[in-house]
């Protein structure tokens, strides 16, 4: 299993999206949600990700095409 540490941040308009469920339902991918601010006009969460690297890959880049801004923490999936 690999893990990685993502910021989501979200437009206004897909605040009340379920993305982050449906990322948890539609790939092999558990989501820890570590810190997170949620307002009205926008809102931005940290997770730990945790899966095989293929499903993790896979799923960051379907929340990008979402239309929410990705940014990879510490940089590398860590294998675990």
């Amino acid at each position: 299993m690999a893990r990685q540490r993502v910021k989501f941040t979200f437009p206004k308009e897909l605040v009340t999206e379920a993305v982050i469920h449906k990322l948890g339902k539609n790939f092999e991918v558990v989501t820890n949600i570590r810190r997170a601010d949620v307002r009205d006009d926008m809102g931005w969460v940290i997770l730990e990700l945790e899966g095989p690297t293929l499903d993790i890959e896979n799923g960051v880049q379907w929340v990008a095409s979402q239309g929410v801004r990705v940014d990879l923490i510490d940089g590398d999936i860590i294998e675990g």
